[in-house]
Order: C-alpha cells, then sequence, then structure tokens
C-alpha cells in the first residue's frame, strides 16, 4: 500500500448552538481529506493549542495510513497522558485518519471495521420536565415519534429543590437537595410505571449527585421499576461502591463518561461491576481505543452504550454510529437533536427513524463540514454554572 503523507491539520472552533464543537481536519497529499470531533466544550482554546503546536508538527509528513503507531505514538509523546485536553485532541486527529482510511477503501467506516452486527441500532433521546404532566407531555411526543427508549429527568440533574433549607448567604452555585432528589426520583419512576405500564423504557441519569450510601438506597428503590439503566450512581472516585450496589440490587448499571484512563474502567469491567460503558470516545482518544475497550467489554458480558450529549459534533455522532453498527455488544446510542444552524456547518448528520438510527452509507465517516459556515459562529466562553453544583450546606459536590 502506497503511503499516504499527511500534508496539513486544521483546528477549527465553532458555536452554532449553545456549544463550542471542536473539528480536527487531516489533509493528505492524496488529495483525500478527513475529519475528526475534538469536543471538550469547557476547555476548547486548550485542545486547539494541543492540536495546532503539538500534534500537527509531530504529524505533519507521516503515514496516515499507520493509524495504530500514530496513535500509540500521540498518546506517549508528552510521557504524561490520558487528560481530557490531550485525549480530545488525539481523537480529533485519530477520527480524521479512520475517516481517510474509510475513503481511500471506498466504503464507509463500519465496513472498514468488518461490516455490520445488527440492521440498526436502538436510539434514546431524553424527556425532561420540572413537572409531571410537563414530563408525560414530552414522553408522549417521544413515543409518537418511534422511541421505545427515553431517559426521564424530574428537574436538572439532582432534581429542582422546592423546600430546601438553605443557609444565610448561599455561594454562587446550582443548589439541589439529595434527599428531596431521591424522593421525587422514586415517584417519578413511579408515575410513568403507572401511566404508561411498559410502553417503554426508562433509563436515568444521577449525574454522580449522591453519597454513596444513597447511592445504595435510591438503587433498591428503583429496582421494582425495571429501569432499563441507571447512569452515574456513583462518581468515578468512589466506584469501588458499586460492589455494594450490586449486592444488594440488580437495578442495571452504566457509567462511563468521565473516564479517560484504562485505569478507570478495567476493574470494573473485569469485576462485572457494571451493565453498560458510557465513555465518551473522544474523552479516551478517539476509534482506536474505542474498538479495543469494546472487545474487552464483551469479554466480560459489559454492553457498550457510548456518550453521546449535545456538546459533540455530528461526525463524532456518527463515529458513534459507525462504531454501535459494527460492534456486536452495543446495546444503544444516544440522541439529542441538532439545530438547522450547527446542521449547515455539518452536512449530512445522521437522525433516528422510528426509534433507530440506521448505517451510514457514505465512504469513511459520512458527515461533512462546511468551513465558511463555521466561521460564522466564533468560539464564546461560559462559566458553565451547572458543574458549580452545591448542597444546601453550601458544599461543592460533583456535577
Amino acid at each position: 500500500m502506497l503511503p499516504t503523507l499527511i500534508e496539513n491539520i486544521e483546528c477549527f472552533i465553532t458555536r452554532p448552538d449553545r456549544h463550542n464543537l471542536i473539528v480536527v481536519r487531516i489533509t493528505t497529499d492524496k488529495g483525500v481529506v478527513g475529519h475528526g470531533c475534538a469536543t471538550f466544550q469547557q476547555r476548547p482554546l486548550a485542545v486547539k493549542t494541543m492540536v495546532d503546536e503539538y500534534l500537527k508538527p509531530l504529524l505533519t509528513g507521516r503515514d496516515a495510513n499507520n493509524i495504530e503507531d500514530l496513535w500509540q505514538m500521540m498518546n506517549v509523546n508528552a510521557y504524561w497522558r490520558n487528560g481530557p485536553v490531550t485525549n480530545n485532541a488525539i481523537a480529533g486527529v485519530d477520527m480524521a485518519l479512520w475517516d481517510i482510511k474509510a475513503q481511500l477503501a471506498g466504503m464507509p467506516l463500519y465496513q472498514l471495521f468488518g461490516g455490520k452486527s445488527k440492521d440498526a441500532i436502538a436510539a434514546y433521546t431524553h424527556a425532561s420536565s420540572d413537572t409531571l404532566d410537563g414530563l408525560f407531555t414530552r414522553v408522549d411526543a417521544l413515543l409518537a415519534e418511534g422511541y421505545r427508549h427515553i431517559r426521564c429527568q424530574l428537574g436538572f440533574y439532582g432534581g429542582t429543590p422546592e423546600a430546601m433549607h438553605s443557609t444565610r448567604s448561599p455561594t454562587q452555585g446550582a443548589y439541589y437537595d439529595q434527599d428531596e432528589y431521591m424522593a421525587n426520583t422514586v415517584a417519578m419512576f413511579k408515575a410513568l410505571r403507572d401511566k404508561y405500564g411498559s410502553r417503554f423504557h426508562i433509563l436515568h441519569d444521577v449525574h454522580e449527585r449522591l453519597f454513596p450510601q444513597q447511592a445504595v438506597q435510591l438503587a433498591k428503590a428503583l429496582e421494582p421499576y425495571q429501569p432499563f439503566f441507571i447512569e452515574d450512581i456513583l462518581p468515578p472516585q468512589q466506584s469501588a461502591w458499586l460492589a455494594q450496589v450490586r449486592q444488594q440490587s440488580c437495578v442495571p448499571l452504566a457509567m462511563g463518561e468521565l473516564f479517560n484512563n484504562p485505569a478507570e474502567w478495567h476493574d470494573l469491567i473485569v469485576n462485572r461491576q457494571i451493565d453498560f460503558i458510557r465513555c465518551h470516545v473522544s474523552q479516551i482518544g478517539g476509534i482506536t481505543p474505542a474498538l479495543k475497550l469494546a472487545v474487552l467489554c464483551q469479554a466480560f458480558g459489559v454492553r457498550l452504550a457510548w456518550h453521546g450529549p449535545g456538546d459533540m459534533t455530528p461526525i463524532g455522532v456518527a463515529v458513534n454510529t459507525h462504531l454501535n453498527i459494527h460492534l456486536h455488544n452495543a446495546a444503544i446510542q444516544e440522541f439529542i437533536p441538532i439545530s438547522d444552524d450547527t446542521a449547515a456547518v455539518f452536512p449530512g448528520a445522521a437522525a433516528p427513524e422510528q426509534g433507530f438510527i440506521y448505517p451510514i452509507e457514505q465512504p469513511g465517516i459520512g458527515v461533512g463540514f462546511d468551513e465558511a459556515e463555521a466561521l460564522k459562529w466564533p468560539v464564546v466562553y461560559r462559566p458553565h454554572e451547572w458543574t458549580q453544583s452545591r448542597l444546601p450546606n453550601g458544599a461543592i459536590h460533583t456535577p
């Protein structure tokens, strides 16, 4: 196979909607151009600096065919590794290289992996409201669209407090009450089952808002309502407590969107402490490590539910789809609808059809990038108040 030399690597930040989205573009001497998602919306300029100042001079002139070698080199080149800035920058390059290779092969990316293991991947999206009536309205609309898996939240992460006992002069932050959240969440599940029965699978994201013993209590309380999975019932630094959750509840557990390092997921998978891995593909370094993680999961009966939030590009969404169509243990794909402005920047973005996402059949990843449209929406920094989660006494808690 003749070399395909990397001639240029560029990094773009665009904000056509609420989120800063990061795209890496690689140009080769064969005229084939690849794109990847490197989105870390809270620190976009740091990722761009990593790509522009460090990865571009490291990789220019090298053979784009050698994805494995290039990934290993990028991963260890700074000696210290596995942080969100470095991993997202590497992922943007890695996805672009896989995009190039699949285009050179003249096939969609999932075919390059080895073809499909399923006709389509089931999709889920989010239904949330401050009230049960509002939540029911949203669920009804999604059922009409064909969804049969819906993530349901009453209020924002941690719930919307109504009777919180606050301090005299609260420090600025996003406050919630753990006891109220737990009670309201159990009541929400009961109300959904009473109204809809088993018409759809209920998913829920705790978003790490609990202390370990509270997590055990919530899992036990939700067991009668048979959730599809409960996500991030604990923060990563308390994952050893999952053994106690497992001992006392059979509720399926999902975890992983904050993981950067294989050491964070290895023992959870090998010891079967989770049912679904929720890693964010760009956060762990791209397609190359995601394929290896998927194989490890399959050996231990853990299914895949890659993180798919609104703060990732449609390129990243398409990568999730290619992985899910190929990988046998891929269970479900998170999907958030995009705005018209975002669709203009990323032509060809995929969308569910009656609750399923079907294979993308264009060569490569299959989603375009319109630079002129992207430049209309420059980066905008915001402090992300939602990550400043606080308990009633004013203490910061994991977001």
